[in-house]
């Protein structure tokens, strides 16, 4: 009668050396989540001033140079395209048409970062020639 061999597990080669995501990028997902089920539970009552509200609460929350600028960003995108309703995207304050996130301040503190972004999806249709900026690095504001 032949023996049988018992296989073992092993961890993958990468999950040894390290993590697949770092802390930041688990609790930006934890973020999304908990937003999504925030939505949720809103439902159709949810307005622009729930999302308004989740951003300038989160923007408070910021370092101090963090914050600053994201609410200059926050001032420049709502004056300049009012028609954008605010929500939080991974818990970035983010700018949305239909729904759909059009750009976004991540904070330099959000993922370790040394510089703050300010970004755009692709809905934003920003196409211009071949090339074009999808994101630019924020060390500090001065408009």
């Amino acid at each position: 009668m032949a023996t049988v061999k018992k296989t073992t597990k092993t961890t993958s080669e990468s999950a040894a050396k390290g993590k697949t995501f770092s802390d930041e990028e688990r609790a930006a997902m934890k973020e999304r989540a908990q937003e999504q089920k925030t939505a949720a539970r809103r439902g159709a009552r949810a307005s622009k001033a729930n999302g308004e509200t989740d951003v300038l609460a989160k923007i408070a929350e910021m370092p101090q140079a963090d914050r600053t600028m994201a609410e200059r960003i926050h001032t420049i995108v709502k004056s300049s395209a009012p028609d954008l309703s605010s929500k939080l995207w991974y818990g970035m304050p983010a700018y949305a048409r239909d729904g759909k996130v059009v750009c976004f301040f991540q904070a330099a503190d959000k993922f370790k970062s040394r510089y703050a972004t300010l970004g755009f999806s692709d809905d934003a249709k920003l196409d211009d020639g071949a090339m074009w900026p999808t994101a630019f690095a924020l060390t500090k504001l001065t408009a």
